[in-house]
């Protein structure tokens, strides 16, 4: 990115939306930490909401980015599968609490649905992924791809359990436990390998 106010704007938005939720962070609060007057911060977002949505989509750019190049790299499958649980591990450590109820228990029906057509764009491209492994004899024949995707879909609304999410210290070990149970189940991985 050329731009270093811009960049500095995202950055910082990060950082303080990582950390409180973007509900509660204000505009001021940001171009004071960034820096940054309100006139510039208005050049590049209308609103909060347009900076939390640049934020979100430079994240699922730069994952999609690693998750391709874990993908076609050449490991077997069970290796990528833990690739991505590390890449998704990395990617959600920060995440506070707030953030995630923010975004997807009691977010904005606009930020919302931004999130559902995100979500569904990059499923799509697990899905085709999931059917080419499967035909690369990577996964069981006997799992529908289908299925793997309407699960991963409802990894979504298991996220916005606020019953699940009390279960676990933060959201990031509750997500790393609901995408290794998905892809493991109770058994032991080293007696019970994918595939």
């Amino acid at each position: 990115m050329s731009n270093p106010k811009k960049k500095q704007l995202l950055e910082t938005g990060k950082s303080l939306f990582w950390k409180y939720g973007f509900k509660r962070v204000t505009i001021e609060e940001i171009c004071a930490e960034a820096n940054v007057s309100k006139m510039t911060y208005y050049k590049y977002f209308s609103n909060k909401m347009e900076l939390v949505k640049a934020i979100m989509e430079k994240m699922l750019t730069n994952s999609m980015e690693k998750y391709k190049s874990i993908m076609n790299s050449d490991v077997p499958f069970t290796e990528k599968i833990e690739k991505q649980l590390q890449m998704k591990m990395e990617g959600t450590m920060d995440i506070s609490s707030e953030f995630i109820d923010d975004l997807m228990i009691h977010g904005e029906p606009e930020m919302m649905e931004y999130m559902n057509e995100m979500t569904q764009k990059v499923l799509g491209i697990i899905y085709q992924d999931y059917v080419n492994a499967q035909r690369r004899g990577e996964i069981r024949k006997d799992v529908k791809p289908e299925f793997i995707i309407y699960f991963l879909n409802h990894l979504y609304d298991m996220i916005k359990d606020e019953n699940l999410l009390k279960m676990y210290e933060n959201p990031n070990e509750m997500a790393m436990e609901l995408t290794r149970f998905f892809f493991y189940g109770i058994a032991n991985r080293d007696k019970s390998p994918i595939g």
